[in-house]
């Protein structure tokens, strides 16, 4: 067993090889969702995850189940039980979370595509620390009978991978038939953000080189939007999770910390959240109505050092897709260094053909 995947399997078959996030069952192994306590009483899943079932006509050879944060409930991707997965960039840094196991997997070529969870930037966070690419999927657009629950009003499963083409395999295996869509959009809605001016010019960069018309673009209410998306995370968490808090000393510090955190929020701030949710969706559709592509950075910063993630904010551009429950895919963009920035694209409802055809045409225009 390697940090990056908690339980590895014999692929065997022809198809391509699939690692799947620890929470999303497949038959015969158990789901530990990263936890030591789950783990004790986890007993081989008697049938796969309703996601599966594409990858399984596929006949995909599905090499292991890959690491995570513990519970999917964190953005650095740091698991004291079952070892960090290491960031292929920087051995140093995070590799962000929580579906850091799926990121490193694809990012090693241990895996042609992983599944992952994305919940407030799940997918997207952990492809930006390791350089690859990540597909935050429509909100019920993927069935979650099967995944392990964290937040059922955010919760959605997408696929990561090194390239922009083995997105599109991913979600062929997620849904047979999906093909991207022929037509690119020739202009983008670029989002103002307060990121490190290196991310942002190669951000800047990478849409001069695909030829795409930019309109500036400011939006009001991100910041009221990340915090009911906060309060409605760690609320449906501690729900989710409630069994476990008879074992909270058994589990990571800052995990059981924003559990309690949810479990102790009041009512009416939580009844309050679920009524920001509800305007920001509208909000935030009419806007990518407008524009058609929304693009700003998946990351404000670069991923931190392994002692510092504690204290970073990682979920701050990702967390209000979830609220609204829209698409958004993370690629990643030069910039000259040793890390590159990651460009996030968010679209409307069920546009992930379109997202993903334009995020292969940025990734060809930038060498990708």
């Amino acid at each position: 067993m390697t940090a990056t995947f908690i339980t590895e399997l014999e692929a065997t078959g022809d198809g391509p090889r699939l690692a799947v996030k620890d929470i999303i069952d497949v038959a015969g192994v158990p789901t530990t969702a990263g936890s030591k306590v789950v783990a004790e009483d986890a007993r081989p899943a008697a049938t796969d995850a309703a996601c599966m079932a594409g990858a399984r006509a596929a006949k995909a050879r599905i090499v292991g189940k890959a690491n995570l944060h513990e519970l999917a409930f964190g953005g650095g991707g740091v698991n004291p039980h079952f070892g960090t997965p290491v960031n292929p960039i920087d051995p140093g840094r995070v590799p962000g979370g929580s579906s850091s196991g799926s990121a490193v997997a694809v990012a090693n070529g241990d895996a042609d595509v992983a599944y992952g969870s994305d919940s407030g930037g799940s997918i997207r966070t952990p492809a930006a620390c390791c350089g690859v690419c990540g597909l935050k999927t429509t909100f019920g657009r993927v069935p979650l009978e099967g995944v392990w629950p964290l937040a059922p009003s955010l919760d959605t499963v997408g696929p990561m991978a090194a390239t922009v083409a083995g997105l599109v395999l991913g979600m062929q295996l997620l849904e047979p038939g999906f093909v991207p869509a022929d037509d690119v959009p020739d202009g983008v809605g670029h989002v103002a953000s307060s990121a490190d001016p290196v991310i942002s010019t190669a951000i800047a960069h990478a849409l001069r080189r695909a030829e795409l018309r930019v309109d500036e673009v400011v939006i009001s209410g991100w910041a009221d939007a990340w915090d009911a998306g906060d309060k409605l995370l760690v609320s449906e968490a501690a729900r989710s999770n409630g069994f476990l808090f008879e074992r909270l000393d058994d589990l990571d510090p800052l995990v059981s910390t924003r559990l309690v955190r949810g479990a102790s929020l009041p009512h009416h701030d939580v009844a309050a959240a679920y009524a920001v949710k509800d305007d920001w969706t509208a909000t935030l559709s009419a806007i990518v109505e407008r524009y058609g592509v929304l693009a700003l950075p998946t990351m404000a910063m670069f991923p931190p050092a392994l002692e510092e993630a504690s204290g970073f904010r990682f979920n701050t551009w990702t967390l209000p897709v979830n609220v609204a429950g829209l698409p958004a895919v993370s690629i990643p963009v030069p910039t000259g260094g040793r890390h590159p920035a990651s460009l996030q694209l968010i679209g409307a409802r069920d546009s992930e053909a379109t997202l993903l055809a334009l995020a292969a045409r940025i990734e060809a225009a930038v060498g990708g």
